[in-house]
């Protein structure tokens, strides 16, 4: 009995030294391990804010690509962040997802005609109410250094592949690097050696991830080949909507039963978009089930609940706040370390 009560001490101790140490890792250490483990946290849908998570309910809240959209998104929950990367006239990495400046800012003209001191004098615009923010354009350094530590940083290469070393870069010169996502489109032999030799090039550290569209790229076994090229933890696959199709009946070719496999093998994440495109119907990327049919229409499970019963551990969405609450109701989200606690029930009478 002596020994029983022992090893129970012992393992209550462990375990309580496990959950400390734990508690005592960043955010973004915790994050990055379940990125890192993908087939042990498949019970837990990860959230990617879209150009950093500008909208709830449909409305726009926050200039898209701003910091004030980082704080929000951080504030509700969401693990990943998005952002759009260009390079200003003098070679600065900015962040901007539109090659000109008309739509999101106060300024006018291409971004690679502004200077970064020029870019400076910019406002961020919120797009619907047109109303102007105190701030800037933000510079790549800028915008990590708000997620260090906080939670992972997506980067949407807007430029060529042989900008990403420099982009990892100034991520590692922040000490970094790990905390960084960077993605590009392959759809071919050629493309997969020239993010590889470019990537070569960045060295270590960082993550890659590929994204696959269902136009170009038909089945998993390209998945394979690239997965024999990149060491993965997550793809990005997009289901085109099709002209005629109103919403897609099975996630179209990627999201297959022997993707799920493939991607169980290779311990990897299946990366959904459900976020909508600039004049195209809504749910664009996502075979009609986009966030527009989660929200709009009051429909979560026709559209983030379809895309995790097909496989998906990570959502980027333009609804973060509300895709997180829905997954959450539903057990598709499992507390971090760091997440508050609940409130103990106060021992008082009812005013209802």
């Amino acid at each position: 009995m002596r020994t029983l009560w022992l090893s129970l001490m012992l393992a209550a101790a462990l375990a309580t030294c496990a959950s400390q140490s734990l508690a005592g890792e960043t955010r973004a250490a915790q994050i990055l391990d379940r990125f890192d483990h993908a087939n042990q946290w498949r019970d837990h849908v990860m959230i990617a804010a879209h150009r950093a998570g500008s909208m709830q309910a449909g409305k726009t809240l926050y200039a898209e690509n701003s910091l004030a959209a980082v704080e929000a998104s951080i504030a509700i929950g969401a693990e990943i962040v998005e952002v759009d990367v260009r390079r200003a006239k003098d070679g600065a990495f900015v962040i901007m997802h539109d090659s000109w400046l008309d739509r999101t800012t106060t300024c006018k003209g291409e971004v690679v005609k502004y200077t970064l001191a020029e870019l400076k004098t910019c406002r961020l615009v919120i797009e619907g109410t047109g109303a102007v923010t105190n701030e800037p354009v933000s510079t790549l350094r800028e915008m990590l250094l708000a997620t260090r530590d906080r939670v992972l940083i997506n980067l949407d290469n807007k430029l060529e592949v042989t900008d990403l070393p420099g982009m990892i870069a100034v991520a590692r010169d922040l000490g970094m690097a790990d905390q960084v996502i960077v993605k590009e489109n392959l759809w071919n032999r050629p493309r997969i050696d020239a993010a590889r030799a470019a990537l070569g090039q960045a060295g270590g550290g960082f993550q890659f991830m590929p994204i696959l569209a269902d136009d170009a790229v038909h089945d998993a076994a390209f998945a394979e080949e690239v997965g024999r090229a990149f060491p993965l933890r997550a793809v990005e696959l997009i289901n085109w909507r099709n002209g005629a199709e109103t919403l897609t009946a099975t996630g179209g070719p990627l999201f297959s039963t022997r993707m799920r496999a493939e991607a169980a093998r290779g311990d990897w994440h299946l990366w959904a978009d459900t976020y909508a495109i600039v004049n195209k119907p809504g749910g664009f990327l996502a075979g009609g089930r986009g966030d527009e049919l989660a929200v709009a229409a009051s429909l979560p499970r026709e559209a983030w609940g379809f895309w995790v019963d097909r496989g998906a551990t990570i959502i980027q969405t333009d609804e973060p706040k509300a895709a997180i609450d829905w997954l959450a109701a539903n057990g598709h989200r499992v507390p971090y370390a760091t997440d508050a606690k609940p409130a103990e029930p106060t021992h008082t009478a009812s005013i209802n």
